[in-house]
């Protein structure tokens, strides 16, 4: 028996910085400072990292519907609580990949990589091809 407690105490301490937040999670700032994103594990997958509009500066962007949209059954969502970061799978610490950028203004999905830098920015880029992409620097909330 206590070699058993024992044994399951050690894989825990083991398993410990699996369960460690990565440094992407969080609330994150767009460059104009006029959303916060929240980024964390998916709830369909949470071995994947999505984000979500967590808040709108402006009062009346917060009740704006994601009109640009060009599926039409998410045409006209709320922009508050909207998914605009999904599938990234997790690279290394602090870096994910395969994922994806809604760009609400355009309305339209990029390919996308979260790279958190040295400095404890995000630099989140969303990509029309691999080598035609945009880049932005978030920071922290």
């Amino acid at each position: 028996m206590r070699t058993a407690v024992l044994t399951a105490c050690l894989v825990l301490i083991a398993a410990a910085p699996a369960f460690a937040a990565d440094p992407v999670q969080g609330d994150w700032v767009s460059p104009n400072g006029g959303a916060r994103i929240r980024i964390g594990p998916c709830a369909a997958k949470p071995q994947e990292m999505c984000g979500v509009v967590a808040a709108i500066r402006d009062p009346a962007a917060a009740r704006a519907r994601d009109v640009n949209n060009v599926d039409p059954a998410l045409k006209g969502r709320p922009m508050l609580g909207m998914p605009v970061l999904y599938g990234f799978k997790r690279d290394k610490p602090g870096r994910w990949t395969g994922g994806k950028v809604y760009a609400a203004k355009k309305g339209t999905t990029f390919d996308g990589v979260l790279t958190h830098r040295p400095d404890g920015t995000l630099k989140v880029e969303a990509c029309v091809l691999p080598m035609v992409c945009s880049v932005q620097t978030w920071t922290r909330n």
